[in-house]
């Protein structure tokens, strides 16, 4: 089970990452890196429940905030800049 969620995370990475190549305008960009960013998170996580670690947790909160912090600043970048 856990490989068949492993498996959809990756096929929804390598769409994140074609969005991200393809654009065409700057927020599909920022849009994708953000839904490729939780992909990596999703990832961590599920490979940590298969194993019954807890110690990425901490780590994953990092990533995940860092992520959010990011969109966020090039939302408001993308905002000012007019489109």
């Amino acid at each position: 089970m856990i490989e068949v969620a492993l498996a959809i995370v990756a096929v929804a990475a390598v769409l994140f990452v074609a969005r991200m190549l393809r654009g065409p305008a700057l927020v599909d960009r920022v849009i994708s890196v953000d839904g490729f960013v939780s992909t990596i998170v999703i990832a961590v996580i599920i490979a940590s429940a298969s194993d019954g670690s807890t110690v990425v947790a901490g780590t994953v909160l990092i990533v995940a905030l860092a992520g959010f912090v990011g969109t966020a600043v090039l939302a408001r970048f993308i905002e000012r800049r007019g489109g």
